[in-house]
């Protein structure tokens, strides 16, 4: 959850003031009790501004204190120059909040606050209603969810390890535009590192992770392309990929791959699946997430969707739409983190359901793909594209579906079997999705995370491009 700033703004004359700072104290308490159940942490300012120097000392306050998004509350007719000074001060996003109160006129000192703002085109948002509404408290939610979802993009550092895949030209972005955008940095590693620290990593721990794989997921070795030998230089690449990862400091990645280390070393896909994972073999962890291809822009889509869910991130090719039954096949090697598998933090309980089969030949330096089917569930579909050089936010509900053994037989068998897939039922009708959506890529959270992803648009100066049957 987010940490949320609550400043209460009041009249500028003392003996008004002293009659409504009861009034207003009331109405903050039972605020911030009500932010506090949805689980948010709040910083309350010392006490309400009724000066022109509280203005500003208290908003000083608020922002040292590095919230995500502060709460302007008017539960009382408000001068508007205290907001202005406030403001001022607070360098994160605005929210102007007006209980609805037939006696104290809190909705008059939000809009007069609101239109000064305007008038100096200070970006803000406005809602309205009783501090121990749920659904008020919701929309506050949701705001500052995205506002610390954005906050905690900027200053973070993406490495991309390796340049461009395959000529692929959306995986690609302007890190100038990047930084000028997000507050993202890029730090560029050539993929030599992962082939030198994989052959150096210790024995023991790499013999370590394959018995545990053996041990919870399926592994069909072939004594070619899928070896124990072969699946513990996978391993390495993984313990690689973790410690230059500590080394630089990196928040988010990507991964190259093709063709160089899918012809020559190995695939990349038990490091990304892993990754992506919040546990290995050690235990549980924070998961990293890692673009196959070297996706800059899904690595950069899925860093805000993790940030907005706290959930593992699904990457995927868009493979195949079936059009007998409106379904999508989302398939990418074995990017999709094993977590999809079950949607379980018990790594046995997902890995039960894992197969780790030869890889294909498209790969001829083997390894094993990490295959399963995705859960089932409602799932939040998005990707960061650019439409001239503009980013957009291409985004659209929908829904992971199961079918009987042999029916997913049939349906993986028409693509490629070795890779995971994910079944996807999108609202989006195929004819407006392939001919509007800016990349073979996409990414995935469970649940409907629309109204966040919505505010985060607003928040970054990104475009909304959101895909509906309606």
């Amino acid at each position: 959850m987010a940490r949320i700033g609550v400043i209460n703004i009041s009249d500028g004359r003392d003996y008004v003031h002293g009659g409504i700072a009861d009034f207003i104290r009331t109405n903050e308490d039972k605020l911030v009790a009500s932010l506090e159940a949805a689980g948010h942490e709040v910083v309350r300012a010392g006490e309400a501004v009724s000066t022109n120097t509280l203005a500003t000392s208290l908003a000083r306050q608020v922002q040292a204190a590095d919230v995500d998004l502060t709460v302007l509350h008017y539960c009382v007719w408000a001068f508007p120059h205290f907001t202005m000074l406030a403001a001022g001060q607070l360098t994160g996003p605005l929210l102007l909040l007006a209980n609805i109160d037939p006696v104290q006129p809190g909705m008059v000192g939000m809009l007069a606050a609101g239109g000064a703002l305007d008038q100096i085109g200070r970006r803000h948002t406005r809602l309205w209603g009783d501090p121990e509404d749920a659904e008020l408290i919701g929309k506050i939610g949701v705001r500052a969810t995205a506002a610390g979802a954005v906050a905690r993009l900027r200053g973070q550092t993406f490495g991309r390890i390796g340049g461009r895949p395959m000529g692929m030209n959306t995986a690609v972005a302007n890190t100038d535009q990047w930084q000028r955008q997000f507050g993202v940095d890029v730090e560029e590693i050539d993929q030599w590192e992962i082939v030198r620290r994989a052959e150096a990593a210790d024995r023991g721990e790499k013999a370590k992770a394959r018995q545990w794989l053996e041990q919870h997921a399926t592994v069909h070795y072939d004594g070619d392309k899928l070896t124990e030998e072969l699946l513990e230089r996978q391993i390495g690449s993984y313990l690689a990929m973790r410690e230059l990862i500590d080394e630089w400091n990196l928040d988010f990645t990507g991964i190259k791959g093709q063709p160089e280390l899918t012809q020559h070393f190995a695939t990349m896909d038990v490091a990304e699946a892993f990754l992506n994972d919040p546990y290995d073999w050690n235990g549980p962890k924070e998961p990293h997430v890692c673009a196959t291809e070297a996706d800059m822009d899904g690595a950069l889509t899925m860093q805000l969707l993790k940030h907005v869910a706290n959930t593992p991130v699904l990457f995927a090719d868009v493979r195949h739409y079936h059009g007998d039954r409106d379904i999508w096949d989302l398939c990418n090697s074995g990017q999709h983190a094993t977590w999809y598998a079950a949607r379980s933090d018990d790594p046995a309980e997902n890995l039960a359901k894992v197969h780790l089969y030869p890889e294909v030949f498209f790969f001829p330096a083997g390894g094993a793909s990490v295959q399963h089917i995705a859960a089932p569930g409602q799932m939040t579909l998005a990707r960061l594209t650019r439409d001239d050089g503009r980013y957009r936010l291409q985004l659209m509900l929908g829904e992971f579906e199961n079918y009987d053994e042999a029916t997913t037989k049939a349906l993986t068998d028409m693509s490629t079997p070795e890779w995971p897939h994910a079944f996807a039922r999108l609202d989006a009708p195929a004819e407006v999705f392939l001919s509007r959506f800016g990349a073979n890529h996409i990414h995935a959270v469970p649940g409907d995370r629309r109204a966040e992803l919505r505010a985060v648009c607003d928040l970054l100066d990104v475009t909304l491009d959101e895909f509906t049957r309606g």
